[in-house]
């Protein structure tokens, strides 16, 4: 946890984004990455001297109209000493068996975001900490440039006007695989998804695809990550050459 420790302080201290007196919503849907994210953003007080509370979200989607069995998550919160809040939505409901999309995921997505923000307000936070990591800045920029004919990625910190909240994103530096291995060594809870079309999307797609890249061009995909920042895309500019992402 130290090294997901370090990324997440560089990336705090990179975009500002905690300051004294934050109340912030750390979205939980029980995967890798936001567990991780959860564990680092309450221990990462410890390291930043910063004064900010920490609430724990997670949204129920639904999917095939059962609910999730988020137990393993609440025990985690309970030993971070984090709140934790559970809303059960009809979202998977809406999205595959009312819709029936042949594209779910950008519907799902814009329909869990809003929720989040909405119940991140009701809890009185300030803020939303999301667990997007390295690689999936990387996938996204990809996906936004082959699939969309676009220069863009989501930013590090975005501020949303019409809900008077924050979007952070600790993460942004750790890649994939040493989220992986912090998970396994601190023995975080996972919690499977059940989302029908799990693995089956067009970031899946991408990864693969960035990953036969990586193969064959070693280090490319920290080049695209560096020259995300060096070009400023999407509010990832920032002061000196602080680009490069080690991964072991």
């Amino acid at each position: 946890m130290q090294k997901i420790l370090g990324y997440m302080r560089r990336a705090v201290s990179d975009y500002g984004m905690i300051n004294d007196g934050d109340k912030i919503a750390v979205g939980v849907s029980g995967g890798k990455d936001s567990v991780t994210l959860l564990a680092g953003m309450q221990n990462l007080k410890r390291v930043i001297n910063k004064d900010y509370t920490v609430v724990a979200i997670t949204l129920d989607p639904g999917f095939s109209g059962r609910q999730a069995d988020y137990g393993e998550i609440q025990k985690l919160c309970d030993g971070l000493g984090v709140e934790y809040i559970i809303k059960r939505t009809q979202i998977g409901e809406i999205v595959f068996d009312i819709r029936k999309e042949t594209n779910p995921c950008s519907l799902c997505a814009r329909m869990r975001r809003g929720a989040l923000h909405d119940a991140a307000k009701e809890a009185g936070c300030n803020k939303v900490a999301l667990g997007h990591n390295y690689d999936d800045a990387v996938e996204t920029f990809i996906m936004n440039l082959f699939n969309e004919g676009r220069v863009g990625c989501f930013s590090p910190v975005t501020y949303l006007s019409r809900k008077d909240i924050t979007v952070i994103r600790p993460l942004i530096y750790a890649p994939e695989n040493e989220i992986r291995k912090a998970v396994k060594k601190e023995k975080l809870p996972i919690v499977e998804s059940a989302c029908p079309a799990n693995h089956a999307t067009a970031r899946q797609k991408t990864k693969d695809f960035l990953y036969s890249l990586e193969k064959e061009n070693k280090g490319i995909k920290n080049r695209i990550f560096g020259a995300m920042i060096r070009g400023g895309i999407s509010g990832w500019g920032i002061e000196g050459e602080k680009s490069e992402v080690t991964e072991e």
